[in-house]
């Protein structure tokens, strides 16, 4: 009992600290992150690259591949990028075994204490973040040491040892074991370091190790599988080549390489088994990934086989970049949000668009286009609102967090001009049944002001796109001159009501055309204040 609350305490430990200096990592890399996607090309190569940067940061190999099937389910990588990265993940993940295996026990103390100095008197948020990675850093080495202790007394138990020993006989059982504790733990990288652990007390020989670490490799997958349970048919492929991947990379090195990846790293280090088990872990996926990636395309042909494309794949979904599984790596998941709330800006002002030209075109069927945008508007806000929502209680720096909390009103704000659309559609669908008579001089200010109108929200979307603070400004400035059109309008129409060139009934439709019109012009400016709010504490 006392040795398996040993091992059981020093596991939190150690999983605790790696996730904690992951996260210190990931606050500190966050604007590199957000620029990921960016560089996610049909390039696989480049794929590669980021999956070994990603994993490195975010400290596990199963935590990527989750994000990926987020990502290929999301619908904003393809299964072409996905393998790339998945193999790149699979290199990645070595960092953390490769840091473990050296023995830094004693510098895990003085971590953990500068750490938390730091942490308690620093006021600017990237010394924080440090002291994050620091205190991270001496707990998974304390909890590794905590390991190390426990199962020191299973080296009295002959039975135990050879238990251990036989696993190099039996490779089969090998797997299965790794496999099992990988499963069990979730994590590749905690059953690598319960490996290390046993054979730092003498307990496991690189032999017997070697069938294990195979396992674990394959077990690694099954948290991408169960990730993709409800997801999109691609999602499902992403994990299936995960799987793929990493079962043909066993089979090579079960089969064929494992003789001469002990014969190297034994010329290594010859002393240290843990170094040589570390080193094998990395030699085996650095292996995998030059061997099997040039057959990377037959992969996706294969995972493609298994489950065929059918033409209704995404056709329930509402958004189009957002998925639960991306709020792992929060900075990323927020670079996506952005991208969310410009598609439903997007959506917006195509149903702006269709509003108007029912009117210009005297169309009914064209303003009526706008009454389905937006139930798909009022859809997308809750559920970017829900996103917000989780992505606000995850660990983010306090400059996304004012993101964030912006991105709050700017959906709010799109969705009230969206709103506005549909009462420009109401009243143009009304005034086309009663067939309401309007003058040349009404419709041609209609059409300077929605033209104005126009520009100023495609130009707010475009400063949120690209943080163009100057641009921001700019709106700010064109919405004035939106008000003051309106007020002109107002005057000019009230003029030719008060002579009788006008309808009354016609006046009544362009006051309200004209004032849903200022409206979305406030919430155009709404939206360019809250990126020059955002960029102001960025500067700060």
């Amino acid at each position: 009992m006392n040795i398996a609350l040993g091992i059981l305490g020093g596991l939190g430990l150690f999983l605790y600290g790696m996730n904690l200096m992951g996260e210190g990592l990931q606050k500190a890399a966050g604007e590199r992150l957000k620029k990921i996607i960016e560089m996610l090309t049909s390039n696989r190569f480049m794929g590669v690259l980021v999956g070994v940067f990603v994993t490195a940061i975010i400290q596990s190999s199963s935590a990527t591949t989750v994000m990926v099937v987020g990502f290929v389910n999301a619908g904003i990588m393809q299964l072409t990028q996905a393998i790339g990265v998945i193999m790149g993940a699979n290199i990645g993940t070595t960092v953390t075994a490769q840091l473990v295996s050296f023995e830094l026990t004693q510098l895990a103390p003085a971590a953990v204490g500068i750490g938390m100095v730091i942490y308690l008197f620093a006021s600017k948020e990237k010394s924080k973040q440090l002291a994050e990675i620091l205190i991270g850093f001496g707990i998974l080495f304390i909890g590794m040491d905590f390991m190390k202790e426990a199962v020191k007394p299973l080296r009295e138990f002959p039975a135990f040892r050879e238990m251990l020993v036989g696993f190099g006989d039996n490779t089969f059982l090998g797997i299965f074991m790794g496999f099992g504790m990988t499963v069990i733990l979730q994590s590749s990288s905690a059953a690598m370091g319960i490996l290390l652990a046993l054979s730092s007390e003498g307990l496991l020989p690189l032999s017997s190790a070697l069938p294990i670490l195979y396992g674990q490799n394959i077990g690694t997958c099954v948290t991408a599988i169960l990730s993709s349970i409800g997801a999109t048919k691609n999602a499902k492929r992403a994990a299936i080549m995960h799987l793929t991947f990493n079962i043909l990379g066993t089979l090579i090195f079960a089969l064929i390489l494992s003789k001469p990846a002990i014969a190297l790293v034994t010329r290594m280090n010859d002393i240290d088994v843990t170094r040589q088990i570390a080193n094998v872990h990395t030699l085996f996926n650095i292996v995998n990934v030059v061997i099997l990636f040039p057959f990377a395309p037959f992969i996706v042909r294969l995972a493609m086989r298994l489950l065929p494309e059918t033409e209704d794949e995404n056709s329930n979904r509402v958004t189009k970049y957002l998925d639960s599984r991306i709020l792992e790596t929060p900075s990323i998941a927020l670079a996506n949000t952005i991208r969310e709330c410009l598609h439903m800006g997007n959506i917006t002002k195509k149903s702006l668009e269709s509003a108007m030209n029912g009117f210009f075109n005297w169309s009914k069927e064209e303003a009526e286009k706008t009454f389905e945008k937006e139930k798909k508007i009022n859809a997308l806000q809750r559920e970017i609102i829900d996103y917000l929502v989780k992505l606000s209680n995850k660990a983010i720096s306090g400059e996304n967090r004012e993101i964030v909390d912006g991105l709050f009103n700017t959906v709010n704000d799109m969705e009230r001009v969206g709103d506005h659309a549909d009462n420009i559609a109401e009243l143009v669908v009304s005034s086309i049944e009663k067939d309401i008579p309007f003058s040349k001089e009404a419709i041609n200010e209609l059409e300077n002001m929605f033209e104005k109108v126009m520009e100023v929200y495609k130009n707010s979307l475009k400063c949120m796109k690209s943080n163009d603070i100057e641009l921001a400004f700019k709106v700010i400035k064109m919405e004035q001159q939106i008000d003051i059109m309106e007020k002109s309008c107002r005057t000019t129409h009230i003029n030719r009501l008060n002579k009788s060139l006008c309808n009354p009934e016609s006046g009544i439709v362009f006051l309200e055309m004209i004032s849903n019109m200022e409206r979305i012009g406030d919430h155009s400016s709404n939206i360019a204040r809250a990126v020059i709010d955002a960029q102001t504490v960025k500067q700060h």
